[in-house]
């Protein structure tokens, strides 16, 4: 029998930014349209919200963290449909 094939997404950051707080952790379920965490770029507050539905594997970053344009913040398994 074989196994299943794990669909990981990873949401990167788009912009230099500092992040400010984490929404989820690892093992949350979580859904389309959920915050998992808050950026501050430019004095503004930026929501970062998920683009797939599923668990959340991984969380690359902590709060006060200067991140990078590109830079994995958090990594989710995408749930069978």
């Amino acid at each position: 029998m074989a196994e299943a094939v794990r669909k990981i997404h990873t949401i990167r950051a788009e912009m230099v930014a500092n992040v400010l707080s984490i929404s989820v952790s690892v093992g949350e379920l979580i859904a389309i349209g959920d915050t998992v965490l808050l950026l501050d770029s430019m004095k503004m507050e930026i929501p970062v919200l998920s683009e797939v539905s599923g668990k959340v594997i991984e969380i690359a970053v902590v709060p006060g963290e200067i991140i990078q344009e590109g830079d994995p913040l958090i990594m989710i398994e995408e749930q069978g449909k």
